[in-house]
């Protein structure tokens, strides 16, 4: 099927690895540009590089920032430019103890998690609304809906994520942009490959023991395993097309059955 997304550009946070890699690859297979983001130099080049040899003729470049420093952002946007496609991917998750977790901290996550789809939001949605056309997509998580007690900052932070995404969309009537939120499942992303070998390395575990472990002490999931980085990507792709012009405002779920409710 032709997504239709050729000759569009995109942007994608948190892009040099895991779910955010992953997406961008999705989009040049269908011929889009892509910005890719990262914060260190070495690695995003080696990113750009290597979608360049997966994806023939991609067009991709990569832009460097840490969306916890506001002026790397500023930065960020003054080069970045028009976009047809933003994608908010960039997040911070780690294991805390709520009583130990700082106002720094705090800051820190909310910098990433909330403000980096705030500024980036704020800098495309009057370009798309202006050209009367655009799609922006937030890579969330059912920790926003269920917040786990074990990562409140991360659970709070996308939560309002989540709500930020449906404030926008409400500033699409009767446009042909719109504003989305991915709720995505326990993901095996790099981000999560590597909490899980740390903590095995602490507990004296191995790590594909633990993996095990934490998808069978969760028993809610239908999937009964991590989803793939590939299957949200998919459900992406699908927001970031033409042919979901139907769907705004919403929170769609690709969570393999975590959350227990109807909607």
């Amino acid at each position: 099927m032709d997504l239709q997304l050729a000759g569009t550009r995109a942007f994608i946070s948190g892009s040099t690895q895991g779910i955010g890699y992953t997406i961008a690859e999705g989009l040049l297979d269908e011929g889009a540009q892509v910005v890719i983001n990262g914060r260190d130099r070495e690695r995003l080049d080696a990113a750009v590089h290597r979608l360049r040899s997966e994806v023939p003729g991609a067009q991709v470049s990569g832009l460097v920032a840490d969306f916890a420093d506001p002026a790397q952002v500023r930065d960020l946007l003054a080069a970045l430019g028009e976009v047809d496609v933003l994608v908010n991917n960039v997040g911070l998750f780690e294991l805390q103890s709520f009583e130990e977790v700082t106002d720094e901290e705090w800051q820190h996550y909310l910098e990433v998690n909330l403000m980096s789809g705030v500024r980036l939001s704020r800098h495309v949605l009057r370009g798309m609304l202006e050209r009367g056309r655009g799609r922006i997509v937030f890579v969330g998580t059912e920790s926003g809906v269920n917040i786990p007690g074990d990562m409140v900052t991360y659970g709070v932070t996308k939560a309002a994520s989540l709500a930020l995404a449906n404030g926008l969309a409400k500033l699409t009537r009767g446009t042909a942009v719109t504003v989305n939120t991915i709720l995505g499942g326990p993901t095996w992303s790099d981000g999560v490959a590597g909490t899980v070998h740390e903590l095995a390395q602490a507990q004296a575990m191995a790590p594909e023991d633990l993996r095990a472990a934490i998808i069978g002490g969760n028993r809610t999931t239908l999937l009964e395993r991590f989803i793939e980085p590939e299957e949200i990507a998919h459900l992406a792709l699908y927001l970031a097309n033409p042919l979901s012009s139907a769907t705004n405002g919403a929170a769609l779920r690709a969570d393999g059955g975590v959350l227990t409710g109807i909607i």
